[in-house]
């Protein structure tokens, strides 16, 4: 099983970018879905953005048009692009892998998390 490290967090004021990455320690197979997670305090973790296995990216509500996902199947890396952050966006987030093509059905290998802190 392939494992994920997540990297790029910080802490940034409202208003500011960041590009989370998140990086496997061996081949990921490029079909599969991949998908990032947050969990604030106190919050049910939530996913944000997928992509699935044939490189369609879906978004949470909350952060579309704002959070940009792709993946480098040559560097089996996911990255997460993410503007105009608000607040509300702190929390950890998380990278994972799916068993499928399509995220729903459920995802295989996480990664650790990486913290992401927004301040007024």
């Amino acid at each position: 099983q392939v494992q994920l490290v997540e990297s790029g967090g910080g802490s940034v004021q409202a208003g500011g970018s960041l590009r989370l990455s998140c990086a496997s320690s061996g081949y990921i197979d490029g079909t599969k879905c991949m998908e990032w997670f947050r969990q604030a305090p106190g919050k049910e973790r939530e996913g944000v953005a997928a992509i699935d296995g044939f490189g369609l990216p879906t978004y949470a509500d909350s952060v579309k048009g704002r959070f940009a996902i792709s993946k480098d199947n040559a560097k089996n890396t996911l990255y997460l692009q993410m503007n105009s952050l608000q607040p509300d966006d702190t929390a950890m987030y998380y990278c994972a892998v799916g068993v499928s093509w399509s995220c729903a059905d459920g995802m295989n290998a996480w990664g650790k998390g990486t913290l992401v802190t927004i301040s007024s």
